[in-house]
């Protein structure tokens, strides 16, 4: 049995330089212990961790600024 992907919702001022979070991130549940990893969240509004499945959502309504 496959277990659930997590989704977590961030905030555009919680995106990094070009528009990426990173992961493991502190708003998973548990730390993971692989190696940290940047994913572009800002293209396309999500993105998905290669290394444990992870997707990181730009939460509904938020705006990116012209720095992103």
């Amino acid at each position: 049995m496959d277990k659930p992907i997590a989704v977590i919702e961030v905030l555009a001022k919680e995106l990094q330089g070009p528009g990426v979070v990173f992961c493991p991130n502190p708003k998973m549940a548990l730390w993971s212990t692989h190696p940290k990893v940047y994913i572009d969240v800002a293209t396309t509004g999500e993105g998905k961790c290669p290394y444990c499945g992870t997707v990181y959502r730009l939460k509904a309504g938020e705006k990116l600024s012209a720095a992103h």
